[in-house]
């Protein structure tokens, strides 16, 4: 089971629309117009077929305070970052290392994704990397952690999220 976390409005129902899309069967590449979605209230499972199958708990950001009741089934997280919303930084940083100190997830990888990158307000890898002194946290973490920036809306990045989970295939966990 894989986890996808973030705050409300970051684009985590996007992203797992767009890889199911990716591994769809048709084998069409081509991403399309973005289809509409909306604020998820509780949870979304969504299968996707990579090498084998996987299932994506997507958690609403407004679960927050209840997202360790689903850390014992999981054993990878994708946590997702609006790049081009200031404002959630701080909240952001605290959930990110919240998660990442719960005994539960020590062994879990973590992708950090910065997403939002297609708009113009959005902040740097550098800036976020900075604001979220990234490198103190991957040196602190128990986790194997990789950050890549996205965009789930024209999809930059989805084919590094998707290498991503082919990877942590093959460890065993």
């Amino acid at each position: 089971m894989y986890l996808l976390l973030g705050a409300s409005g970051v684009g985590k129902t996007l992203l797992v629309k767009r890889l199911q899309k990716l591994c769809s069967k048709d084998g069409s590449r081509e991403l399309g117009e973005p289809p509409p979605t909306l604020p998820t209230v509780g949870t979304n499972l969504t299968d996707l077929l990579i090498q084998k199958k996987i299932t994506i708990r997507e958690l609403g950001g407004c679960m927050g305070p209840i997202w360790s009741s689903y850390y014992g089934d999981c054993s990878s997280v994708l946590f997702m970052i609006d790049a081009a919303n200031p404002t959630q930084i701080s909240s952001s940083c605290v959930q990110l290392l919240s998660l990442l100190s719960a005994e539960q997830l020590a062994s879990a990888s973590v992708l950090i994704l910065f997403n939002k990158i297609d708009l113009p307000c959005y902040m740097s890898l550098v800036e976020m990397k900075s604001l979220f002194r990234i490198q103190d946290i991957i040196s602190c973490a128990n986790q194997p952690i990789t950050v890549v920036e996205t965009s789930a809306r024209d999809g930059t990045g989805l084919p590094d999220v998707l290498q991503w989970l082919r990877s942590t295939l093959k460890d065993p966990s």
